[in-house]
């Protein structure tokens, strides 16, 4: 993996720079926090009883970047990454990791749906909506969202970090 750059989002800038920098800085966070594990410390869930991965961490938010920048946001048919035949309506899955999944793969499929959010975000204003279990759900909502749910997750990847090889503070 190459080295990760996680610029400070900026401290006087317009709200859409704010949220658009402070989602970045938590999706470079995820990727900082798996950098030099392999695939078998990243499949490994290490921290009983729980059965997260730092590989299927990743793979879950490909579909939580898939499910609110692509289904809500944008309208978009696309199935579940992970699980195809799970309710795209219900959670967001990915937290299992198939045998053989690599973490490489995971984030491949991670970045290419964080372009797919970039690209849909350009082409609206942080008022423009989308469908959430029936309601309205605006663009702003939704970045507050997914910095909350990197946050939490990242919360997730550092102790699973640690426990795997004592790495921790990224």
């Amino acid at each position: 993996m190459t080295e990760i750059e996680r610029p400070m989002p900026a401290l006087n800038t317009d709200e859409r720079a704010t949220l658009e920098g402070w989602l970045d800085f938590h999706r470079a966070t995820l990727a900082m926090k798996c950098q030099g594990v392999d695939d078998i410390q990243a499949a490994t869930a290490s921290t009983p009883p729980s059965l997260f991965t730092l590989t299927g961490l990743v793979q879950h938010m490909a579909e939580v970047e898939r499910n609110w920048f692509r289904r809500i946001l944008a309208g978009e048919d696309a199935p579940p990454i992970h699980d195809p035949q799970a309710d795209p309506e219900g959670p967001d899955g990915g937290f299992d990791v198939a045998p053989g999944a690599t973490l490489a793969e995971a984030f491949t499929t991670w970045r290419t749906e964080i372009e797919h959010a970039r690209r849909n975000c350009a082409a609206r204003e942080l008022t423009d909506t989308g469908r959430f279990m029936g309601q309205e759900v605006n663009l702003r909502w939704i970045y507050v969202h997914m910095i909350e749910e990197y946050a939490r997750h990242n919360g997730h990847a550092d102790l699973i970090r640690e426990r795997i090889d004592g790495v921790t503070g990224v």
